[in-house]
């Protein structure tokens, strides 16, 4: 630009900015309930239903398979009070909802977390509802300790595939052994820094105080009312969960 130029605009013509677009909202992802909160209470509800299960389905878990395995051993040695259908019922139906679960993990995992999480935790509270329906209507017949087992199965099963699959650290949901071994073994006692201990107590405290809680109800007021109040936490779970650990 010429001098005289220069003095007629007063300057030089100024370098446009490129347009930054609208203001980013706020992240969908973090709307609701943290995942460590939701699966601390997911622990809470699988205490409850291997409460349901071991006390009141002949002691089977349908929740817990390490325990179910080490059953399926009791009840192949003849030990009283076991069987072999209903844990192999229990172990089948838990193997199918994992595999339900992997698939609902390759559909959706590559998506929102948390649209992800809450129809998985919705498909759960579905199942369990429909388990307390089953046990409020035929609470003595054969099939319904069957349907109850299977189902109940089945839903866990769909649970720990989507758990395993989002991979938030020291929450399985339904097994502590790990759990309580790093614990121990990452604590300052062990010349560890601790640095998970928080999380990981809560979790054991989260699956004694479910089966606490489960226990009273199955001795008090049978299967029906324990299943229908795990279905309410999944489903309360369900709608509030985020996608944020």
């Amino acid at each position: 630009m010429s001098a005289e130029e220069t003095e007629e605009t007063g300057g030089p013509e100024p370098t446009p900015t490129p347009d930054p677009g609208p203001a980013p909202g706020p992240d969908p992802e973090a709307r609701g309930l943290r995942l460590v909160v939701v699966l601390l209470a997911l622990t809470v509800v699988s205490g409850l239903i291997d409460a349901v299960s071991y006390l009141g389905l002949e002691h089977v878990f349908t929740a817990n398979m390490t325990g179910n395995v080490v059953v399926l051993g009791f009840a192949a040695a003849g030990a009283p009070g076991f069987s072999v259908s209903h844990t192999l019922t229990s172990l089948g139906a838990f193997l199918v909802g994992a595999v339900a679960g992997g698939r609902v993990a390759v559909r959706l995992g590559k998506g929102s977390r948390r649209t992800w999480a809450r129809l998985t935790l919705a498909a759960e509270a579905v199942l369990v509802g429909a388990a307390s329906a089953v046990a409020f209507a035929a609470p003595d017949a054969t099939a319904t300790v069957y349907t109850l087992i299977a189902v109940t199965a089945f839903a866990m099963g769909l649970r720990n595939a989507t758990v395993r699959k989002l991979g938030v650290p020291d929450l399985t949901t339904t097994v502590l052994t790990m759990t309580l071994t790093g614990l121990a073994s990452d604590s300052r006692a062990a010349g560890g820094t601790a640095h998970h201990s928080p999380r990981r107590t809560a979790s054991v405290i989260a699956m004694l105080a479910g089966a606490l809680l489960g226990a009273w109800l199955v001795l008090n007021h049978g299967l029906a009312i324990p299943l229908l109040v795990a279905a309410g936490v999944v489903g309360v779970l369900a709608v509030m969960a985020s996608g944020r650990e």
